[in-house]
């Protein structure tokens, strides 16, 4: 299994364009996950401009980092973060293969 948690190119440039818009200090993203939502766990997004201690770090694409803490990083594994624009599009996916079910709006998720 792929330990590591990537961006997609389309997702660090979202990211990119909301921190401009944001005018804050970041230069990545924090995801994580929480108890709540339809089916057990959400996911969270955070802008972030540097790691706590115990953080797994990523590299992504346009130099984004992608920061997890250890909780979360258990529930992340192999999980691809994208952006889905245009007229269907839904915002950020995650593509989990821990995940065993998901909600209609793919913002929860059960392990």
């Amino acid at each position: 299994m792929n330990s590591l948690i990537q961006i997609t190119k389309e997702a660090a440039h979202q990211i990119s364009e909301i921190i401009a818009t944001e005018d804050v200090e970041a230069n990545g993203i924090r995801v994580s996950v929480q108890g709540g939502g339809c089916s057990g766990l959400s996911y969270g997004l955070d802008l972030e401009k540097e790691s706590r201690e115990g953080d797994r770090i990523f590299d992504g694409p346009l130099d984004m980092k992608l920061y997890v803490d250890k909780k979360s990083y258990l529930f992340l594994v192999g999980t691809v973060l994208d952006w889905s624009g245009g007229l269907n599009g839904k915002g950020f996916e995650f593509s989990n293969p821990n995940a065993t079910a998901t909600c209609g709006c793919g913002e929860s998720f059960a392990v």
